[in-house]
This record gives C-alpha cells, structure tokens and sequence, in this order.
C-alpha cells in the first residue's frame, strides 16, 4: 500500500547516556501497538548482549510505527560520546529530531555536542525534558535550561516519563505536528536514490543495507547500483523494520528501510553511498565524512593459527560498525596483527569484547595509544600510531601531539576538584561560564594522551558522577614523551609498552611493573618484571618460581642427599631463566587487565 507523502514522519531520539532515551523508545513502541504488550522488554530495540548487560545503546536501530494516518520512522541512537559517528549518521536520514534532557540531571556536555550535529543538518528541534515523575525532577529548572540553549519558551518544552508513560503521546503528536514531511530530491519518472546510513551482514542473505530513500520507488528484483563503488547487484528483498525486518514490497520516497542485496563480499558496501537504478543511474550524493579514530591499538590472536579467523572476524564486524578502521601489521615477537582505529576508549572495549564473545576469539590487545608525529635527529618524519613503533628516547628531536578541547558541566560545588584534575592531566582552562544558577560550563585544552590516562573515571570520581565531558580536536602540538618498555624474563613485551610523559615515566613505570607483579601467574622459574625508560630500568619486581619439592620422597638418610637434589634443582631452574630454556607463558587476560590499568 502506497503512502502519501505528506502523511511521512522521520524523527530520532538525542540524548545524553542514560537520559531515558531507549525508555521513551520502549513507550512508543507500545503505545503505537508496533510491539505486543506481551512480547514488551526493556531496551526492546538493544538487540545487542552488550547493549542489554552494561545499559548503553551501542548501534543506531531503526523502527516504524503506525500512528493513526501516520508513518513514524523512528532511529534511536546511542548516547555515549564514543558513538557519536552513529549519531550523526542517523540524523542525515530524518528532518527532526527529539532533544531528550533528564529532569534529575539538566542540559549536559555531550547534550550540547549532539544538539550542535543535529542544528548543522537543519533539523526541527522537539525538546523534552525526561523522568519528570522523578521525586529527584527539577522539572521547571531544567525546562528554562532547555528554553535558555534552544532561545525558545518554556511552554515548547514538553514533559515525559518513559517509565509511567506520561507525555509519550504528546510527544508523538508533537511530531507529527512541527516535523516536515519528507522532500522529493528528483522529479524525473524512473529516478530513485536512496541514502546508505547502516547496513548489516547475514550468513544467507549477505549485506543487507539500511536506506533512507529518497526519491522513487525500489521493488524486489530491481537491478541496482552503488554509485560511488560503482557495484550492480539485484534487490533481493526490501522491507522496513518493526522492529523485526518486515518484507514489503516496495520501498517509496521518503520511508526508511533495507534492501537484501546478496553481496557476501566485504569492501563493497560503505555508508554514505547512493543506491540508485541501474538502467538509470544517477551521481553519487554527499555523503558522511570518514570518521577519525582518536585511539589506536594493535589486536593479534594468541596463537597465529588464528590469524585467518581474526581477519575475516574484523571484515565482519567491520560490515556492523563503519566506525573502526584496521589493516594488517606484523610485529617480531606478537606475529601476524592488525593496527586498529577506534573512536574512543569505550569504542575500543565493545569492538575487542565483541571479537571475542561473537567469534570466539583469544585475543592479545596491545596497549591503546594516540597518533604522535615524530622528528627524528637524521631528519626524517614519522607517523607513529603503535607504542612499540616509538623510536628510542635518543633518536628523537621533536614529538608532536593531538590536542583537544574538552566541553565539561559540573555543579558548582565540584569546581574546585574538577579544576585541579585538570591542572594533574596538563589541562589549560580557556572559558568558564555560568549555566543557570548551581552550574558552570568549561572549556579545557588537554593533550589526548592525558585525556586517555584514565582521566573519564577520575572526572566521575571527583563529581560523584554529576559532571559531564564531550570533546573535539583542536590541534597539533610539541610534546615531552618517552616510550616505556616493559620487560618479562629480559624480554620486551611489545603489548604492554606505551608512550608517556617523560615527567611521569618513574610514577608510570613502577605502577605498571606493580599491576603485572600482581596479576601475572608465577612460571617454573625466577621470573624479573622491569621497566624500561629513559635509556634505564626504573622499576623492577621478581615474581618467585614455583617450587616443588623434590626430596618428598626420601626419609631419613644423609642430610647431604637432599642438599644435593634441592642445588640440582636450583641450578635447572637458573638455566632456564639464564638461557631463555623457560618460556613465559601470558594469559589473555593479563592482557586485559593490564589493557584496563
């Protein structure tokens, strides 16, 4: 059945993380009856394990919902600063958006941040402050907040509870009311173009491509065309979401669905490409900017048997998440790897967990690092994004660094504890500002190498939590680092070296030696834990060997016997340490301990 046009809604939730925006989700689901009161759950459209076990919404996730006459298409999308591409992905494929502010917590950092992609693409704004049944709410506060960014009056600002249900029909009248329809791009008869936001791969079905399309109409069986990899294939199937894939059979202008397309080769699909007709084509449309990965680390199977697997793991997930980047990197001792770009910390934790829950994967995750440009002594320029590519302390002339500006709210009455954090991670506070009448907006310059030291949960701990950070890169500038090398049995562990400040290397060195002399299981001999930095070691623990006796089974007798065998067995046990006879054996997850540090 066809669909006017006029009677087409495309709308995404925007919110800081636990804002209550997959609750509001939840409610509209139901209330639109697109979900059955008796199938309902928490998180319906977290589809995802680790969406549901940590709380967060990872992937954007699409949905349609019948209201009344009208068409809601509705994208929900994550809130955590780590999945801001996803973000700004699904606001290309919508004309409004709601702007969802907690009623317990007030307009936020990475608020803002989304609130600025959402006015570039020129979306209508609907704000609503969330959990006004909170005993908690600071409902009017925050509302005048919200009017107060927005340069609106208070009365647009609509109130909701996701958990009791309250409001959640006013806000979807309110969308059809103030979003527009969608517009036309073309007008000729056998035009159709369709935007590429997301797509997915199925074992049977192959790429399967998430579209907002924008002009025409798409049938199965239609031969089609990726304008920019200039890739023909036929529409298996089409259909939209409910939130299960629901086959139709046919996709117009201005809907939001998939198209089954068959391809079981990775590379060829990509986010941002136009699908159009291929007895028609039509010029590729502009898409999105190639995200920029703020971490780097190395992933490698623990043993190289598995490097094929990892490899077309990677492909995989790659087709899921157009956010991580990786090629191939050999290192001496770790083998065969891949170098990895990441968005953030937390990006990098829900990539490398998902490698090994969904492909069962033992992994060796090198220490996360930053790019840094280096200026060797010879005169040579380098790109170093691995710690262990990081050219020794005295072949360096110059190291340039990634800063960034980092955009913090915090009540007043943590100012004092935020500003001297800052001041510990080599932050310059460039604005402060009042936001309405108990908090206070900053701006701070950091390198993002501090940024990376741990500094999120350091800010959460010194805030109680009430404090919010969103951040972008400001520029390149001369940095004071060194490379430290941690050292197992003599041997470098290139998965545990990492690029520091030089001022830091004796407090870093000794608390990492500390955190592996912890975690590290003891081995059959006399094991040395050091810390290389500077041209020294600067920290050094010794794990003892195991010992067993070997005189249990003699009674009585010459003492001297048993010296003998208790020397013989010290002596093997130097060999081994001495000569590299004993191999250190790491389990995966020191790795991951030491990766969390």
């Amino acid at each position: 059945m066809s669909h006017d046009l006029k009677k087409i809604r495309n709308f995404s939730i925007i919110a800081h993380i636990d804002h209550g925006k997959s609750t509001l989700a939840d409610r509209m689901l139901e209330i639109t009856h697109t979900i059955e009161k008796r199938k309902m759950q928490d998180q319906v459209l977290d589809s995802m394990e680790l969406e549901r076990e940590r709380g967060i919404t990872i992937k954007m996730q699409p949905v349609r919902m019948q209201y009344g006459d009208f068409v809601l298409n509705l994208i929900d999308t994550p809130g955590h600063i780590d999945f801001s591409y996803e973000v700004s992905r699904a606001l290309k494929a919508v004309e409004g958006s709601i702007l969802l502010v907690d009623a317990t917590q007030g307009v936020q950092a990475q608020t803002l941040t989304t609130l600025e992609m959402a006015r570039a693409q020129g979306l209508v704004i609907i704000p609503a402050v969330s959990k006004v049944d909170s005993p908690n709410a600071r409902t009017e506060e925050v509302k005048l907040e919200i009017a107060t960014v927005l340069g609106c009056d208070t009365s647009q600002v609509l109130e909701v509870s996701g958990r009791t249900g309250q409001g959640v029909d006013g806000v979807l009248k309110a969308v059809i009311d103030r979003v527009p329809c969608p517009h036309v791009t073309h007008s000729g008869p056998n035009d159709f173009a369709a935007l590429v936001f997301d797509f997915e791969y199925s074992n049977h079905q192959g790429v399967i491509v998430y579209i907002r399309v924008l002009d025409g109409i798409i049938k199965k069986g239609d031969s089609l065309l990726f304008a920019t990899a200039q890739e023909k294939f036929f529409a298996l199937s089409v259909g939209t979401f409910s939130p299960v894939k629901t086959e139709r059979d046919f996709l117009q202008a201005g809907e939001i669905g998939y198209i089954v397309t068959g391809i079981k080769q990775p590379g060829i699909a990509s986010v941002g490409d136009t699908i159009t007709l291929l007895k028609n084509p039509l010029p590729a449309l502009a898409g999105y900017q190639n995200p920029r990965p703020v971490v780097w680390a190395s992933v490698y199977p623990e043993s190289q048997d598995s490097f094929p697997d990892l490899k077309h793991a990677l492909a995989r997930l790659r087709l899921s998440d157009s956010a991580f980047s990786y090629e191939e990197e050999v290192s001496g001792s770790l083998g065969r790897g891949f170098r990895c770009g990441f968005l953030g910390m937390l990006h990098l934790e829900i990539i490398t967990e998902r490698l090994r829950r969904e492909h069962n994967l033992e992994l060796v995750v090198t220490q996360p690092s930053i790019t840094y440009q280096v200026v060797l002594k010879n005169g040579k320029e380098q790109t170093v994004y691995s710690p262990h590519l990081f050219p020794n302390d005295g072949e360096v002339a110059k190291v340039l660094e990634p800063w960034v500006t980092l955009h913090m709210m915090t009540p007043n009455t943590y100012l004092g504890g935020l500003s001297m954090l800052c001041h510990e991670h080599e932050g310059e506070v460039v604005d402060m500002a009042n936001f309405g009448d108990d908090r206070t907006k900053l701006d701070v310059l950091m390198p993002l190498r501090e940024l990376m030291r741990n500094f999120f949960d350091e800010l959460k701990s010194v805030t109680s939590g009430y404090a919010s950070i969103a951040y972008d890169f400001a520029e390149m500038r001369e940095a004071d680092v060194t490379r430290l090398d941690i050292l197992l049995a003599d041997d470098v562990v290139p998965a545990f070296t990492r690029v520091i400040a030089r001022r830091r290397a004796n407090e870093e060195a000794e608390a990492a030696v500390e955190k592996l002399h912890e975690i590290m299981p003891r081995q059959m001999f006399e094991m040395k834990i050091q810390g290389f930095a500077l041209g020294r070691i600067i920290a050094s623990k010794t794990i003892k060997a195991y010992m067993k006796d070997v005189t249990q089974h003699m009674y009585g007798g010459d003492i001297t016997r048993k010296m003998k065998l208790r020397e013989k067995q010290k002596k093997g046990k130097k060999k081994m340490a001495d000569r590299g006879f004993g191999k250190v054996n790491i389990p995966h997850d020191v790795f991951l301990k030491m990766m969390k540090k």
